[in-house]
């Protein structure tokens, strides 16, 4: 097997990376990275040393795909992962669209002239915000929970399901990665090779970049070891809001079975991937297991609304264990705990990470 997993010195690529190589030793695992996101090139050396082939390079520019290898396998882990990306005064929209969307087309392109599958990486941020936004909670045990008396269409207590609307607004994050899912799609279907959409819930692990938008798990963890200040935002400032968590090694089981199916019979093509409702916790509750593992520490409140927060989003990831037996490994603390000894073995991630 051929592999090539774009934004490779990412948090989810260079762990994706690793474990192909631990997994596949014979498998040729290569990858492109622009570098342009802090951090990311304490990977590089890590990865080369294994093995493989990492490549400067941008996949906004067609012509830095053409240096690459033909691969039978992209796997597209490459975004500006912000849902505030375009909006937050610090980034271009225009950047934005460049990065997540014109970005994946170029590897579409890519995989029509190499016959290769594509594999994209996408988000639970392509749900519609308003439903989300207004959904019932209650709080319960420090975290909100969904009040499911009336049904709402594709909620359970199990989490969102792929059924729930996608309709505008979803941030214009949101809208690349939606986009991005069904250009993937149609040129799949045009030209004949197999592509697979996993929507992810939050990823989160050791290694992770120390930035709220990028990872809140590790940024809490962190920060909260650090000593830096932290607040809980919106919501009456509580922190009852509830994500789930997901370790990107978790994936691996699922990529490798998608890649042997190929075009994968009458399976659905787009599924949700997360670490489930098993996984999920909110920000107080993280504040909590962090007081345990290192004192206590003060968190500073501001109930002001943020664009395109909602209360609570746990993925149900039901369709992936009907079609593939999958279902994450990992457990929050196992996670929480990898995070925290790295934390402690690297004083200054939040400044490699671009945080301070």
């Amino acid at each position: 097997m051929k592999l090539m997993i774009t934004g490779i010195c990412g948090f989810v690529g260079s762990s994706l990376a690793r474990a192909f190589r631990e997994q596949h030793p014979d498998w040729t695992v290569c990858g492109i990275d622009n570098f342009t996101r802090p951090g990311s090139e304490t990977n590089r050396r890590p990865l080369e040393r294994l093995g493989i082939r990492v490549q400067r390079g941008d996949i906004r520019r067609p012509r830095d795909l053409q240096k690459l290898p033909a691969c039978e396998w992209v796997i597209d882990a490459a975004a500006n992962p912000s849902v505030l990306a375009g909006v937050d005064g610090k980034s271009s929209s225009r950047d934005l669209v460049d990065h997540n969307l014109v970005g994946t087309i170029n590897l579409l392109e890519y995989c029509k002239a190499a016959r290769a599958g594509f594999i994209l990486l996408s988000t639970s941020r392509v749900y519609s915000i308003p439903p989300l936004a207004s959904l019932r909670v209650k709080r319960l045990k420090r975290a909100y929970i969904p009040v499911l008396k009336t049904p709402v269409p594709g909620v359970t207590e199990a989490g969102v399901g792929e059924s729930f609307s996608t309709a505008a607004p979803v941030s214009l994050y949101g809208a690349t990665k939606l986009c991005s899912e069904a250009m993937a799609l149609e040129y799949g279907e045009c030209f004949g090779f197999p592509v697979w959409v996993n929507r992810c819930g939050v990823m989160a692990g050791a290694g992770q970049f120390g930035r709220a938008d990028q990872g809140i798990f590790a940024y809490w963890i962190n920060a909260w070891l650090r000593e830096r200040p932290l607040r809980y935002i919106g919501f009456d400032g509580q922190g009852s809001q509830v994500r789930d968590c997901l370790h990107p090694v978790d994936l691996l089981s699922l990529l490798t079975q998608q890649m042997a199916a190929g075009t994968g019979g009458n399976r659905q093509r787009v599924q949700n991937v997360s670490g489930g409702q098993e996984s999920a916790m909110s920000l107080c509750q993280l504040s909590d297991w962090c007081t345990e593992r290192f004192g206590r520490r003060t968190v500073s409140v501001d109930s002001t609304p943020r664009p395109f927060d909602i209360p609570w989003m746990v993925l149900d990831f039901s369709l992936a264990l009907q079609q593939w037996q999958w279902r994450p490994r990992r457990t929050t603390a196992e996670i929480l705990e990898e995070i925290a000894l790295h934390a402690e073995q690297n004083p200054d991630w939040l400044k490699l990470s671009g945080a301070l």
